[in-house]
């Protein structure tokens, strides 16, 4: 008889986090299905979450070790052995070059909960103030952008919202269970804005879409709070009470007249007009949200932060159906930044991107690929790197597949041989999300989400591999803890429950209520600090960023153009986006699963109908792409005129036939959170 089991757990094919029921046999995932009685996704999964069935199945699952040898090519090599050699190079490494001259890249491909803060506490616990992680190029942006205003990420209550508003953002494509709380909204009677430079998929649902030229949504939003202040649509009382800088708000937005934004835009006046007029309708009852879309624009902290203003001004903060402010869990820190910060040790990009490092903790990964091949101001020669496959998504693939080759020692743990893997030195195998006990939490519903080890490999936990290589280094003190078990029971024990209360509700345990308004309670009482920012309240301007003397950036968000209205280049004059999501895929990943291959084996070249005309070219030619720093080839697709912007083109990355980071450049940045510009590349665009 198969040993037969079914399993209520969390989905991580993606970041969504989806209920899954999971369907084992024999040690053996046999399918997938979705959780009702989960609180987000109420038994909806997607084709990613469906396949991991085949993911995780595959034959080319990595399930031993493997070892460069002299001759190049990779061995098998047994667990321990690979542990004992690479804890011995690194050290190594440090005691000949100094303790900064290794660290730990954080990839998104194994998690971001508990992997995150233990990647972080290795590197501090063996010396390193150097840690790394996709989100210097997806997610830290808005993460600064937002806690300079509110000093937490609010989410937005779309279901209790009456008008929604999305920029930049793609919610069936990359938040899929968020689209049931905008549908629930709108069941309501809540009308759905969104604003961007391509018809998505949420675009062809709204109820108004605003289509924008790429990096301009910051003059947009400086229009809408112009408008709003003209026709007095300002909650005066939260203004008033809750908030600093609203007086350099007015005088500011005064130069934002709809004219001058229509021109910037591309958005019509009247347009502009029904904007604030739906606005005006809706406050307090607005929730919106800023997508990753708008982070890789030169401006783009700011034109998030301009976003974020709007919300405020129409009272919409920590109310429902607007933007809910989380509340902690009481969990115990698990980094070690406290007992030993080591900024002496020059975290790599922390001067050049002060306020990155100082609000995430977090080193810069495009800078640390000029230190590697440079050695300035210090040598970097040793990477661990749990997951991530930068040679195929970060920036300017060419210098990162350079640098990388360049290190002493890389070490890659992943689940199969990636792009980024076929450099390393050791490739060690990653256990999947059902293969260890994990915790996830959210804020804003005080919920938690625990998954478990349903699956056994034999194969080392992120917990298990970073305590081997701390132990191993003479850092097994910070590393206590038995197993991932153990330390989930340790991160809980302040708040009272344990693992087995959260196993209790795997579709979401809730610690308790997050009332809204919780600044009205706090005034009541006399506090003085009502948000977690330096001032304790919501700040249009940030005297505290203004004092970092980043060159052009004062305390409010100002409006400057994108690079490619500043800095024209004639030589290359079509704009590249890149970064848009597809449904099969998660950024690099997926591309193995044979299904969604063959669904979708190629990128294609997405562009407006009179560009192609220019250009001589019709759906499905060979086009090669050049930018200043080098060129791929792939195919054009020709969409309607309404789906996207003239001069605008947008091609998906992942695709390792068709790497469109050939051509995109990582020397052109945000000057806040030093994010590549990957939405507004300048390119020129041939016909083969």
């Amino acid at each position: 008889m198969p040993d037969r089991k079914s399993v209520n757990t969390t989905c991580r094919m993606c970041g969504t986090l989806c209920g899954i029921t999971a369907h084992i046999e024999n040690n053996r995932v046999v399918d997938i299905e979705g959780n009702p009685e989960h609180l987000f996704s109420k038994g909806r999964t997607c084709i990613k979450g469906s396949s991991a069935v085949t993911w995780l199945n595959r034959p080319d699952r990595l399930f031993k070790p493997l070892k460069r040898n002299m001759a190049g090519e990779f061995e098998e090599i047994e667990l321990e052995r690979a542990m004992d050699e690479i804890a011995a190079k690194l050290i190594e490494i440090q005691k000949k070059y100094g303790d900064n001259a290794i660290g730990i890249w954080k990839g998104e491909g194994i998690d971001f909960a508990q992997q995150e803060n233990l990647a972080r506490r290795f590197a501090h616990a063996v010396g390193t103030p150097n840690y790394f992680s996709n989100d210097t190029q997806c997610y830290a942006s808005r993460h600064i952008a937002f806690h300079l205003v509110y000093g937490c990420w609010p989410l937005a209550d779309y279901a209790n919202a009456d008008l929604i508003i999305n920029w930049g953002t793609n919610a069936p494509i990359s938040h899929s269970h968020w689209m049931q709380a905008i549908n629930e909204g709108r069941e309501k009677g809540a009308k759905l804005m969104v604003v961007d430079t391509r018809y998505t998929e949420i675009a062809r649902q709204a109820d108004l879409y605003v289509q924008i030229r790429p990096g301009t949504d910051g003059a947009l939003a400086w229009g809408i709070i112009r408008e709003m202040i003209e026709h007095d649509e300002i909650d005066h009382d939260f203004v008033d009470n809750f908030t600093v800088g609203y007086d350099k708000v007015v005088e500011y937005a005064q130069g934002f007249s709809r004219e001058r934004v229509s021109q910037i835009t591309g958005v019509s006046e009247s347009l502009i007009s029904r904007i604030t007029d739906e606005i005006a309708q809706a406050r307090p009852r607005l929730a919106s949200w800023a997508g990753c879309g708008l982070e890789h624009q030169i401006n783009g902290v700011n034109n998030i932060r301009t976003i974020t203003m709007i919300d405020a001004l129409a009272g919409a903060t920590d109310r429902k159906g607007g933007m809910r402010i989380p509340m902690g869990f009481g969990l115990p820190e698990l980094t070690l930044y406290k007992e030993k910060p080591l900024t002496e040790l020059d975290p790599i990009g922390a001067k050049r991107f002060p306020v990155l490092y100082e609000m995430r903790q977090e080193c810069h990964t495009g800078l640390l690929m000029d230190q590697i091949i440079s050695e300035k101001p210090y040598p970097f020669k040793g990477l661990v790197m749990t997951a991530a496959n930068p040679a195929l998504t970060n920036a300017n693939s060419a210098k990162v597949r350079k640098a990388l080759s360049k290190l002493e020692l890389l070490v890659v743990k992943d689940l199969f041989i990636t792009e980024t893997a076929l450099l390393a030195d050791y490739v060690i195998p990653a256990a999947s999300y059902l293969e260890r006990e994990e915790m996830f939490f959210n804020g804003a519903l005080r919920a938690a989400f625990i998954t478990g080890k349903y699956l056994d490999y034999g194969l080392q936990t992120e917990y298990e591999f970073v305590k081997g290589l701390a132990e191993r280094m003479g850092a097994g003190e910070y590393f206590p803890w038995k197993d991932d078990h153990e330390l989930n029971e340790w991160l809980l024990k302040p708040t009272g429950y344990t693992t087995a209360d959260l196993h209790t509700a795997p579709g979401g345990f809730i610690f308790g209520e997050n009332p809204c308004e919780k600044h009205l309670n706090k005034l009541t009482t006399g506090e003085k600090r009502f948000f977690d920012t330096p001032t304790g309240k919501i700040e249009f301007y940030s005297a505290h960023l203004e004092a970092k003397n980043i060159p052009g950036i004062d305390g409010l968000p100002q409006y400057h153009p994108p690079h490619y209205l500043a800095e024209p280049d004639p030589d290359y004059p079509i704009l590249l986006s890149t970064g848009a999501r597809k449904q099969k895929f998660f950024h690099g990943r997926y591309r193995n699963i044979p299904q969604l291959y063959k669904a979708e084996p190629h990128g294609h070249l997405e562009m407006h109908p009179e560009d192609a005309k220019t250009l001589g070219l019709k759906d499905g030619d060979r086009v090669r792409v050049t930018s200043r720093i080098g060129s791929f080839e792939t195919l054009a697709q020709v969409m309607h005129e309404k789906e996207i912007v003239r001069g605008t083109m947008q091609h998906t990355h992942g695709f390792a036939d068709e790497n469109v980071n050939e051509v995109t450049y990582d020397d052109v940045s945000d000057p806040i959170s030093g994010f590549p510009v990957l939405k507004s590349i300048q390119v020129r665009v041939e016909k083969l």
